[in-house]
């Protein structure tokens, strides 16, 4: 297991196992929310294939979606100040039905 540390007036050391560490790809997020709770559907879709599975569910309070929020706009902005903008293609900003490309069958 690794650790990391946030550097804060109380520290706080953060555990990061191995098979959390891997990551899991997802390129669909779904959102939805209640008056006490955000929660966030992470997918992954796949080329010709219609139906997709949930990969991860996160739950945030409210205050914690927002802070999230403040985050990923803090980093997008980093990112593209080191490497341009991000482009975001026709059809990208909303529910991608299918990919470009041609359809592979089994």
């Amino acid at each position: 297991m690794s650790k990391g540390e946030i550097n804060n007036e109380n520290q706080l050391d953060i555990e990061l196992s191995e098979d959390i560490a891997e990551g899991i790809y997802s390129n669909l997020a779904i959102i939805s929310h209640s008056n006490a709770e955000f929660v966030i559907d992470f997918v992954r879709l796949l080329p010709g294939v219609p139906k997709a599975k949930v990969k991860s569910r996160i739950v945030l309070t409210p205050q914690h979606a927002k802070r999230l929020l403040l985050a990923l706009s803090e980093n997008v902005n980093k990112y593209e100040d080191m490497f341009g903008n991000i482009e975001l293609h026709e059809g990208q900003q909303g529910f991608p039905m299918n990919f470009s490309g041609p359809v592979g069958e089994a």
